[in-house]
């Protein structure tokens, strides 16, 4: 690049900062850049497009067109080479603008004498702001140091728009971050919550956008990026053993030792950004291909540089995670992610959590769960759009999120809070009754846990039982193997808690979406069907063992249910019983106190478990169903993918009947049997379970409420009726006529 032309861009850099350091109205500090740059660029015409929707570009500011197009030309993305700029957020550079694929004449612009067009996204971290737009009568293209400076001016205009420099008239000039947005995610947990925004990482604010001494902010940048060097080395050295922080520590190395990214801000830098600039306009790049990438190893790495970056910045404006703001009484979590750990700090305190990555098996959502609030995941562009202090409501049912919310919604929001808190009271007055329906029949309605936290919920909830404590969480928070004697305290502390009822501790399930950050990362195409949960149990007998001796030191002379995960097959329940009953003998021989009784369950998670031989239905003392893995498993629908996790229904009729065959096949034998998942906390489809022959249901507290009050009104055997008469007529799904019954029963 030459010295000639990276004056010139600090030139025009330089007359853009004096235009905006005026106090003009927005409109008229738009109109003045669109003549600068038209002017520098030697150009008839320059226009900024604007977005006042998500999907809508407006006009608002020309040099060269009609001006009585301003704020009256507007077109939708995809829509003309403008919108296609916005759409695929890459350059447009054409000789010949109305020969070119997507042009669309604008009659009232008077754009039809110019023929070059170069089109510029306006982008900040990813998101689209939207288009910078030169043109000529020339028929030529432009040269690249001519889309570079473009580049660069576009960069700073997102800047500029995202710190509020074109407030004016109309929803395409309305402030940032003062208007109500309405963001649409996929549910981790549910319930509904109504607060304010805190930020998990407060946001960079970069002010200094143009500087006039490149040399100094080459020497900033260079020391910062230095200093970064230092701070990756010393994460890797802290980081040894654990190789899954490795594996991510060195990418960041990679990325903080890449000539090409401290090239690239090099030379924005010579064209007139601080540093400041230069970093985050590559990062704003890097979103963008973040947001386009197919391939999950890229948008990784990515992800890596994306940090990595938030970390340069907040060295060059030494503005650090805390930053002094006051966490709200009523917080809502906001965060692109975020780790266990982290997560249990912050602790119950929360309303909600809103991710924008994430998903629904991770570790976050399985501690959100486990204390009850109300999760998010795949939330785009919360944290783009979120502020400190704002206030936000969490529909945890329907996956939305009303941030800054109109009153008429916030309204309507709050009644829906109130009707589920009547509900709630309602399903108080029934707590200490029997989930009985209405012909005698009982169901005995149990809790999921993970932690100490959720025991006070077993009285609090009505819930007969602990019919799954997730054993995983105390080994996922850990950066190391917990000891012996630190599990068996815990599980010793969960039956205190449980005063005698009865509970289901499942073994350790990790693997697929639950990794432990201190053993050996097992790369697998296909973690969820590779080597997790019994197959881990069974490679690794070591870690059996100890959570067995665990869990027997535990009970110390009172009855003990264990139950093995992801059972596939006979032979692996036949082998984990096995190492049950060798450590249950080595206890003895040492002296310790063995469980009065002992229970030992497995969980049908995969279909093959329910057509096992009829002598391992013999051998199991109980089974459960774990319908969530049950459900992806048998339509191979993943359930962290949105575009199939909806399209089969839990009511449909195939997975009805796979789960009658499993209730005969245990009668038969007199096997107890329990259904466990995310289904059995919904109303229905728990009423339509206890109708085809479940007798225990598991769930969340909080949703066994709403499961007991429907029961207990309701007939299980018309209900049953219902599910064989739709089931004959050949439909896919029973849910259309249990609600059809249902309403019947209401009126």
């Amino acid at each position: 690049m030459t010295d000639s032309s990276e004056t010139e861009s600090r030139k025009l850099l330089g007359r853009l900062r004096d235009t905006m350091a005026g106090d003009d109205p927005g409109q008229t500090r738009l109109d003045k850049i669109t003549h600068l740059i038209a002017t520098s660029m030697a150009c008839e015409v320059c226009s900024i497009y604007l977005f006042r929707d998500d999907e809508t570009l407006e006009l608002c500011a020309t040099e060269g067109l009609n001006k009585d197009s301003v704020h009256q030309t507007r077109m939708k993305m995809g829509e003309g080479l403008v919108g296609r700029v916005a759409k695929r957020r890459q350059v447009i550079n054409t000789p010949n603008a109305p020969q070119a694929a997507g042009f669309r004449y604008m009659p009232e612009t008077g754009e039809e004498s110019f023929s070059s067009f170069l089109g510029i996204p306006v982008q900040r971290l990813g998101e689209a702001l939207g288009v910078l737009v030169v043109q000529s009568k020339a028929v030529r293209e432009f040269t690249a140091d001519e889309v570079y400076a473009i580049e660069v001016v576009a960069m700073v205009l997102a800047e500029m728009t995202e710190l509020g420099a074109f407030v004016g008239e109309g929803a395409a000039m309305s402030a940032r971050h003062s208007q109500p947005v309405l963001l649409r995610g996929t549910v981790g947990q549910e319930g509904v919550a109504e607060g304010h925004v805190w930020l998990h990482e407060p946001r960079v604010v970069v002010s200094n956008l143009v500087a006039d001494d490149p040399v100094r902010e080459a020497v900033r940048l260079e020391e910062a990026v230095d200093h970064l060097r230092v701070g990756v080395d010393q994460m890797l050295s802290m980081a040894a053993g654990d190789k899954d922080q490795q594996q991510v520590f060195e990418a960041y190395r990679m990325f903080a030792n890449s000539k090409g990214w401290m090239r690239r801000m090099q030379e924005d830098i010579s064209r007139g950004l601080s540093a400041e600039a230069a970093v985050e306009k590559e990062q704003s790049l890097a979103r963008a291909r973040m947001g386009q990438a197919a391939d999950a190893y890229l948008r990784e790495r990515l992800s890596d540089l994306d940090d990595l970056s938030n970390r340069l910045l907040r060295i060059l404006t030494g503005q650090g995670s805390d930053t002094g703001a006051e966490m709200p009484s009523d917080p809502i979590l906001v965060a692109r992610n975020i780790g266990p750990a982290e997560l249990l700090e912050y602790g119950r305190g929360l309303r909600g959590i809103v991710l924008e990555n994430g998903s629904v098996g991770s570790h976050a959502a399985i501690v959100a769960r486990a204390l009850a609030i109300p999760l998010l995941v795949h939330t785009g562009r919360i944290t783009n759009e979120a502020l400190n202090g704002d206030h936000i409501m969490v529909d945890g049912e329907q996956g939305v999120v009303h941030l800054r919310p109109e009153d008429s919604v916030a309204s309507a929001f709050r009644d829906k809070i109130a009707m589920q808190a009547a509900a709630q009271e309602r399903y108080a007055s029934i707590r200490e009754k029997p989930a009985t329906d209405t012909s005698g029949v009982t169901i005995s309605l149990q809790m999921n846990a993970g932690l100490m936290a959720d025991l006070p919920s077993l009285v609090n909830s009505g819930a007969e039982g602990v019919g799954l404590f997730r054993t995983e969480l105390q080994f996922l928070v850990r950066n190391q193997m917990p000891k012996r004697t630190e599990l068996a305290a815990l599980y010793a502390r969960v039956l205190d808690a449980s005063q005698g009822k009865r509970v289901v501790f499942r073994t350790l399930d990790i693997g697929s979406d639950k990794v432990l950050p201190y053993m050996k990362p097992n790369d697998e195409p296909n973690p969820a069907l590779g080597w997790r949960a019994i197959r881990v149990g069974l490679d690794k007998p070591g870690i059996m063992r100890m959570q067995l001796q665990a869990l027997f030191r535990a009970a110390n002379g009172r009855p003990l249910t264990v139950m093995f995960p992801f059972v596939a097959q006979f032979e692996e329940y036949r082998a984990a019983r096995k190492e049950v009953d060798k450590t249950l003998a080595r206890e003895e021989r040492l002296g310790h106190v063995l469980p009065s009784s002992i229970e030992v369950g497995a969980m049908l998670e995969t279909p093959s478990l329910g057509f096992a031989p009829r002598q391992f239905f013999e051998e199991v003392d109980f089974l459960s169903v774990g319908g969530n893995d049950l459900k992806q498993f048998f339509f191979a629908a993943d359930r962290e993918n949105e575009r199939v996790r909806r399209r089969y229904d839990t009511l449909n009729v195939s997975f009805l009947s796979y789960l009658q065959n499993v209730v005969e096949r245990c009668a038969e034998t007199s096997t107890p049997l329990s259904f466990c998942g995310e289904d059995a906390g919904r109303p229905v489809e728990a009423l339509c379970f206890a109708a085809i022959g479940f007798r225990t249901l598991s769930m969340r507290p909080a949703s066994i409420g709403p499961v007991k009050n429907l029961i207990r009104r309701t007939n299980i055997d018309e209900v049953r009726l219902v599910i064989d008469d739709a089931r004959a007529r050949g439909e896919q799904s029973v849910r259309g006529a249990v609600m059809e019954y249902l309403r019947g029963q209401s009126n």
